[in-house]
């Protein structure tokens, strides 16, 4: 992607109010004085395929409000936006209005349509007087066409709490054409104190609260950068509603809540996700439920199959935690749900893209030790595992790659045809990516956990970071990167190993 200043990045192309039928310095100035800054959020882009993405912003000059509201009065607001190949947006390829209302907490979310394949792209938006800080994001190639080789950088597990999101800087300063977050985007806990940062307030359970929780966490420097660098992928996993649910089934019963209370807390959690993602309309939260498993295609270079892991698994066996677990075998059970099962086994039948690209939570290789294995991954849900890496066998699929989060530690795994033979074919590969901070500094162990039992586990890193993959039509590089502290802020990141993946080879090549 072309470069983007840090000047352009924190103050939005502000020097720019001139241009492209925005209002002139003396206009800007007159209302800013009267109106407080809006842009207090920040901008990001998302979900983009050919010829359009997602814009989103929302409104909240006082953003950590109790009522969630984010210091907006209750009226609806006209937004304007702009999109165009220069930072200093002097030709505009796509405009217009939209209204942000006080329902939706002021949220917007902008198709900007009419973009060209392949290509890069700067945005803005305008309300009550003010710019806000400029985007950068780019379309997808055209169906068909490979395109430029893709660099996508993906993390998981953003703790407020548990340190700082230097991680969230170093992925922007990759470069990256695409960032997926693979869930627990933000925590749902009250402040526990000691800890480098406090959230605000006590567990959320109610709208209110997840939309201040939210917009903590995008008060947060870092992260706007990295929204503001690259259009962004998105899946939930628990925290965003609740610690280990599984389906409509509680971890606990802590907090109580009745039935009743349950589903309001499960409604307001995928309302406030829809209205703080740069989501399209097809995910619009109904009620207690959200449709977020989707397929995103990068021309013919890549094919995202986005999983929900949390919306329709069937509880956690024997009663979760780590353990031997029977249960966990029975073919009746599925983690992301029959219905979700055989979309994907479609999906992938499809062969749409060089490689196949399954963003996803929680850990799929199998990982077992004396005392078993972890029922809240894949491991509690075998059948289920075996019967999607047994169907793209069968279909013939030649780069399924899996990506994954929730662990706070980083893995690479080849995936085999049976785990309980060492020696059968390698039939995918899994890149499990640590954490922005959750589970704070680390403690740098590199020896892989239990890999006398579990010999294709190939790689283990106990420090926050991300993953940088470079994706080309012959090989997919995967560079896992960390940062020594994040309980202290700004510490540089290094690359702690790298692999490539051959195209119609799969497993992992240590480079």
């Amino acid at each position: 992607m072309s470069p983007i200043s840090r000047r352009t990045l924190v103050f939005g192309g502000l020097a720019a109010a001139g241009v492209g039928a925005l209002p002139t310095r003396s206009a800007v100035i007159a209302a800013t004085a009267a109106v407080p800054y809006p842009f207090q959020l920040g901008v990001a882009s998302g979900e983009p395929d050919a010829s359009s993405v997602v814009l989103w912003t929302r409104l909240a000059p006082s953003p950590v409000n109790a009522d969630g509201q984010g210091g907006m009065a209750n009226a609806d607001v006209a937004v304007d936006w702009q999109v165009s190949t220069t930072d200093t947006f002097s030709t505009l390829v796509a405009s217009g209005s939209v209204t942000a209302t006080y329902a939706a907490a002021h949220s917007v979310h902008v198709i900007a349509n009419g973009l060209s394949p392949d290509s890069d792209y700067f945005y803005r938006f305008r309300a009550q007087g003010h710019l806000s800080p400029v985007g950068r994001t780019r379309t997808t190639p055209a169906i068909g066409a490979a395109g430029r080789d893709l660099v996508m950088a993906f993390t998981s597990c953003s703790h407020y709490e548990e340190g700082y999101f230097t991680v969230y800087r170093r992925m922007a300063e990759e470069d990256p054409g695409v960032i997926l977050h693979l869930g627990d985007y933000i925590y749902e806990y009250g402040a526990t104190t000691g800890r480098p940062r406090l959230h605000l307030g006590s567990e959320i359970v109610a709208l209110a609260d997840y939309r201040r929780r939210y917009a903590q966490y995008k008060t947060d420097p870092d992260l706007q950068a990295a929204h503001a660098a690259a259009p962004w992928i998105v899946v939930p996993d628990d925290h965003e509603v609740e610690n280990n649910f599984a389906g409509t089934v509680r971890e606990n019963n802590t907090p109580a809540l009745t039935a009743a209370q349950w589903t309001a807390r499960r409604s307001a959690a995928y309302r406030a996700y829809y209205e703080n993602m740069p989501l399209r309309p097809a995910q619009v939260n109904n009620g207690n439920s959200i449709q977020l498993y989707r397929r995103l295609r990068w021309g013919s270079l890549a094919t995202f199959h986005m999983l929900d892991t949390r919306q329709y698994r069937n509880d956690q066996a024997c009663g979760d935690g780590w353990k031997l677990c029977s249960d966990a075998d029975l073919a009746t059970r599925s983690l992301p749900g029959n219905p979700q099962e055989s979309w994907l086994l479609d999906g992938l039948g499809q062969h749409l893209g060089t490689w196949d690209i399954i963003g996803q939570q929680v850990f799929f290789a199998r990982r077992f030790n004396s005392t078993g294995a972890s029922m809240d991954s894949w491991d509690g849900y075998r059948a289920s595992r075996a019967r999607i890496q047994q169907g793209w066998v069968d279909r013939a699929v030649r780069n399924p790659v899996v990506l994954t989060g929730d662990v706070h530690r980083a893995w690479a795994n080849d995936l085999k045809a049976d785990y309980n033979n060492a020696n059968s074919a390698t039939i995918g590969t899994e890149l499990v990516t640590s954490s922005v901070t959750s589970s704070g500094d680390g403690d740098g162990a590199t020896a892989v956990p239990d890999v006398g039992t579990n010999p294709w586990l190939k790689f283990y890193n106990n420090r926050r970071g991300y993953i940088r993959a470079t994706v080309s039509p012959t090989q997919m590089r995967a560079d896992f990167r960390n940062v020594a502290k994040v309980s202290e802020h700004g510490a540089a990141a290094a690359t702690a190993k790298s692999f490539v993946i051959q195209e119609g080879h799969p497993g992992l090549q240590a480079v």
